[in-house]
């Protein structure tokens, strides 16, 4: 993923901020030789510790095809993207120029953790880690624990695995016309606002939010 100085996020707060309220994503675990990468979606639980970028707590199904190769390299990649729009080339037209000659875009937010992969299969250790991705869904409770042996989830156990994903790196990016002029910034925020479409609000408020807190880097002239 390309990340220019003026998408890449302000400081560690902002990607962790995010991916806090964003819990769905797609596993990619590399192929076998001359084979594409497995691509799951999945939702995951992401935890702050242990080590400097945490962990995430996911569980597939045991007849998944991915784990032979997740086992043999278990070094996979956690992507998510949310809060993405379309902006139509006229918008961001530079000012003065034919609106015509604007550059239609895509506004994004994308988090993706470089994790090393564990492969959970003890009952006991699997049900935990189970309760703890439950809780994060489902604070408000209402579902029975899982207990190793015990009904009414203990039968399904054996038909599952947890992967506990060991986070090593991080990449962040947050396009939001942090490269355009103000009046071109001032612009598509009206547009936005004004088309009111899914996804609009949540990518106005990114731009906003980071215009305000934008650091000094080298933008190119466009």
């Amino acid at each position: 993923m390309l990340i220019h100085p003026w998408d890449a996020p302000h400081d560690e707060r902002e990607w962790r901020s995010w991916l806090a309220a964003h819990d769905f994503g797609q596993l990619a675990v590399n192929g076998g030789p001359g084979e594409p990468p497995w691509v799951q979606p999945t939702h995951f639980r992401y935890e702050a510790e242990p080590g400097p970028y945490g962990q995430a707590i996911a569980h597939l199904a045991r007849p998944n095809p991915l784990w032979g190769d997740l086992e043999r390299n278990p070094t996979v990649l956690l992507s998510v993207v949310d809060d993405y729009v379309f902006v139509p080339g006229p918008w961001a037209a530079p000012a003065g120029a034919p609106s015509e000659h604007g550059t239609p875009t895509s506004y994004y937010a994308a988090v993706q953790l470089r994790c090393t992969a564990h492969v959970v299969d003890d009952p006991e250790e699997k049900a935990a880690l189970l309760d703890r991705q439950v809780a994060h869904f489902q604070p408000e409770g209402g579902t029975a624990p899982v207990r190793a042996g015990e009904a009414p989830f203990g039968r399904l156990l054996p038909g599952i695995r947890v992967l506990r994903l060991e986070v090593t790196d991080v990449r962040a990016k947050f396009k939001y016309a942090g490269n355009k002029p103000r009046d071109v910034q001032d612009r598509v925020a009206a547009h936005l606002a004004d088309r009111a479409g899914p996804g609009d609000a949540a990518a106005l408020s990114h731009q906003s939010r980071r215009r305000t807190t934008a650091p000094n880097v080298d933008r190119p002239v466009l």
